[in-house]
């Protein structure tokens, strides 16, 4: 299908949208300067801020498994016609029972690209990539009551709030409350 004003169309892990298209790839070495601004960088994560990380970890990850490994990964979310990286995604995986597998999925995206439909397409992008790969029937992620935003972002990438998990995050020298939203497999994809 051509994409094209108000039309949609999805290829492998590319959506085109209203002329915004979102890829998500591989992380690549010139990434791994991106992943150091986000670990030294106070108040570029967001909320997410938990005070500066080791600035050589991404480039050991990168050297470990390209941030592909089978417990969890980072995939780049690159927007286009600029083809920059506009941030990343993230996946790892958790269990309930020590039986059902889920992957909890996470979305970092630097200042410039948010509040432009990057963000809610890539999270769905994820979504999609997750359940063809495989097989588990749950992804789901977390957010904090005051990031309105990334609540908008989720529900738009097809989750569904589940509830409060109380305390869940000691932030800003305080535990704090976090948001739960789901999306099943069967729930339909927002592409």
């Amino acid at each position: 299908m051509e994409s094209g004003e108000g039309s949609a169309s999805v290829v492998g892990h590319v959506h085109a949208a209203d002329g915004i298209v979102v890829r998500l790839r591989p992380v690549a070495e010139p990434d791994l300067a991106m992943f150091r601004r986000f670990a030294v960088e106070p108040g570029l994560i967001g909320l997410d801020w938990a005070g500066f990380r080791d600035p050589g970890a991404p480039a050991r990850r990168y050297a470990e498994d390209g941030y592909l490994g089978p417990e969890d990964g980072r995939l780049i979310v690159q927007a286009e016609p600029e083809r920059a990286a506009a941030g990343f995604v993230s996946y790892r995986s958790g269990t309930y029972d020590g039986k059902a597998r889920h992957w909890e999925i996470g979305i970092a995206l630097l200042p410039e690209w948010r509040g432009r439909g990057i963000g809610w397409r890539a999270q769905a992008l994820l979504c999609d990539y997750l359940f063809a790969h495989s097989p588990v029937q749950r992804v789901q992620a977390g957010t904090h009551p005051e990031n309105v935003g990334e609540q908008r972002s989720l529900e738009k990438a097809g989750f569904r709030l589940e509830g409060v998990i109380r305390a869940a995050e000691f932030r800003a020298g305080a535990w704090r409350d976090g948001w739960l939203y789901s999306r099943l497999r069967d729930d339909p994809s927002p592409l």
